[in-house]
């Protein structure tokens, strides 16, 4: 449709924010054992929860913190890595975005659950000044629980963000 906008003022919906990524675990990024560097994974979050964030907002957002990540499997040499990112919710300036890591050999024709991460970024304008994001609308049950959860996670962080500093 010509003409409408695609960030109306009522919101935007969390589906319309998901970006696939998709990678092949190469020799160099892996390490001695032959399996994916933990620093490489976390590159490939956050660039693929950066471009969710993006989209959702059609601005530039920065990454402002990375909640725990925990590696459940390893992640070998040749197999790919499939990320895929979503806006759970979004608070003023901040949005969290979740990213859950699939690695999957097709010799073997197995798909692994490896890492859920959840990242928080700031949308920001053209000086890199913090702006308003624009809401998101979680329309099935699934990014309903996402969107409450996000609120509960927020909670947590501001709690123990002054407990962190050196």
């Amino acid at each position: 449709m010509i003409g409408v906008s695609i960030t109306g003022t009522e919101g935007k919906k969390a589906s319309d924010s998901i970006i696939t990524m998709t990678e092949l675990v190469l020799p160099n990024h892996t390490n001695e054992l032959g399996n994916l560097l933990g620093g490489q994974l976390m590159h490939w979050i956050d660039i693929c929860a950066a471009l969710s964030a993006a989209k959702h907002n059609n601005r530039i957002c920065v990454t402002a913190s990375v909640d725990k990540i925990d590696f459940h499997h390893p992640i070998r040499l040749g197999e790919a890595v499939t990320l895929m990112a979503c806006v759970n919710r979004v608070f003023n300036t901040s949005l969290e975005v979740g990213v859950k890591v699939f690695s999957e050999s097709f010799r073997k024709g197995t798909r692994t659950h490896t890492n859920s991460a959840y990242l928080t970024f700031v949308s920001v304008d053209d000086e890199t000044k913090p702006v308003k994001a624009v809401k998101v609308i979680p329309e099935t049950e699934d990014e309903i629980r996402r969107y409450n959860e996000a609120l509960q996670r927020r909670e947590h962080r501001l709690k123990t963000r002054n407990l962190n500093s050196f």
